[in-house]
């Protein structure tokens, strides 16, 4: 009797083990979504050290209207005159005729086209690096583009991000950001949607690498890896969203 009862008893345990095995095999487990990195971004500073206070070298900027990131060469490897902008997540390359000379300030318009149509872009920059500028912009169907650009320096990188902002007015628009976790600044620039104004230029550091704190005191947002998300109270009393992330 026992021996018949056992193996009875065996068998019905293995097939409800087997029974939930299957059960659980067949659920999927749903796995954490990979954090946002940028594939196409640099690690280290393109610039050569040799220009980091002349005119040529790298410049890195961001600008609204709609929105994209700009990257101008000038002269970094002694030869390219270039420029790449990225509009809306299209790329749109421009060179320049004019040559550099060492000690000397640099001015030239950037062309090229999008859609057949010519695209024109006149940088500045003085004889130092210092005051780089995009002094005006003929992008069709983008009128009102602002731009800001920042030297970048061989042990400097700067990293440029898209994102936007939402507020309680409620008010949706774009917000880009430029910043260098080695010298621990930013500065952003935004503008409401289908405005073609822009407020000035907002400054502010980078605490700890991950922080960043406009000049007034206000935290903006938080910086993880290659995403930026933050809120606060502006001083109209209004809750700010943010949320970008880096795209050069």
């Amino acid at each position: 009797m026992t021996n018949q009862t056992f193996p009875r008893a065996f068998l019905f345990l293995t097939a409800l083990t087997l029974f939930c095995a299957c059960s659980e095999d067949d659920t999927v487990d749903e796995q954490p979504a990979t954090p946002y990195t940028c594939a196409v971004c640099v690690d280290e500073p393109e610039a050569l050290p040799a220009n980091d206070n002349q005119s040529a070298g790298i410049y890195k900027g961001v600008f609204i209207g709609s929105s994209g990131t700009i990257i101008f060469d000038i002269a970094n490897s002694f030869t390219t005159i270039t420029a790449v902008l990225q509009l809306d997540g299209e790329t749109i390359n421009l060179s320049s005729t004019v040559t550099w000379e060492p000690g000397n300030a640099y001015l030239a318009p950037f062309t090229g086209t999008h859609n057949n149509s010519p695209v024109s872009i006149t940088f500045e920059v003085g004889s130092d690096g210092e005051n780089p500028t995009v002094v005006t912009s003929d992008i069709p169907g983008h009128p009102g583009a602002i731009f800001t650009v920042v030297k970048e320096t061989s042990n400097s990188l700067m990293e440029c991000y898209e994102g936007t902002y939402h507020t309680t007015k409620p008010e949706d628009g774009t917000f880009n950001v430029i910043l260098s976790r080695s010298e621990g600044t930013w500065v952003a620039i935004a503008r409401e949607n289908g405005e073609t104004s822009s407020e000035d230029p907002v400054y502010g550091t980078l605490v700890n690498g991950t922080t960043l704190v406009e000049e007034s005191g206000i935290t903006f947002a938080t910086l993880t890896g290659d995403v930026l998300t933050g809120s606060f109270v502006d001083t109209g009393e209004r809750t700010v969203t943010i949320e970008g992330e880096r795209t050069l």
